[in-house]
């Protein structure tokens, strides 16, 4: 995954440096032309994705994430305001005195549930041996769900020999994509 870097164009996303800094993060991704880069870019913080794993539990608001997670308050509003800033999840208000809000999965977010439970599956085998701490059944067989990487034309499951790495359309930077389409 040799991806290319592109010379940073002072254009893209000024303040990246500011919103980096606020986030807690080191890496920069944004003058990457890379599709794995950008996800990075969007979730590729440790609290992001532990976010993220709650919200498909079904956890929608601040203080569930504070009180499940431990992760400081100003880190987790911070996490919450960068994944409704990427159309991840959508802030809706549920209460008007005082007011609040709760986060949902918005389609895109719901899009990053394979991503999920295949990292989860990862876990289990290569971390914990081969049960981890929790597993999912496939409520249709009831068995224990692991995820298979399958091509979506032809069904067959698809392992790394059978795939080809070929140039896409895409040649902007991670930054440039991104602030497009923030619009």
């Amino acid at each position: 995954m040799g991806s290319p870097v592109r010379k940073r164009n002072a254009l893209v996303n000024p303040g990246m440096d500011a919103h980096l800094k606020a986030m807690g993060r080191t890496a920069d991704y944004s003058q990457q032309v890379c599709s794995v880069a950008a996800t990075l870019e969007v979730v590729g913080d440790p609290w992001t994705l532990l976010i993220l794993r709650d919200a498909f539990t079904g956890v929608r608001r601040f203080e569930q994430w504070q009180e499940r997670l431990g992760v400081a308050r100003n880190v987790l509003a911070a996490r919450l305001k960068s994944l409704v800033g990427h159309g991840v999840l959508e802030r809706r208000a549920y209460c008007e005195r005082p007011m609040r809000y709760e986060y949902v999965l918005s389609p895109k977010g719901r899009d990053l549930y394979g991503v999920l439970l295949t990292m989860a599956d990862w876990g289990d085998k290569h971390v914990y041996g081969c049960s981890g701490p929790m597993h999912y059944v496939h409520k249709t067989c009831g068995h224990r769900f692991s995820p298979v990487l399958a091509c979506e034309a032809c069904g067959a499951p698809a392992t790394l020999p059978e795939l080809r790495l070929e140039a896409g359309d895409a040649t902007a930077t991670v930054g440039e994509a991104l602030a497009e389409a923030k619009g």
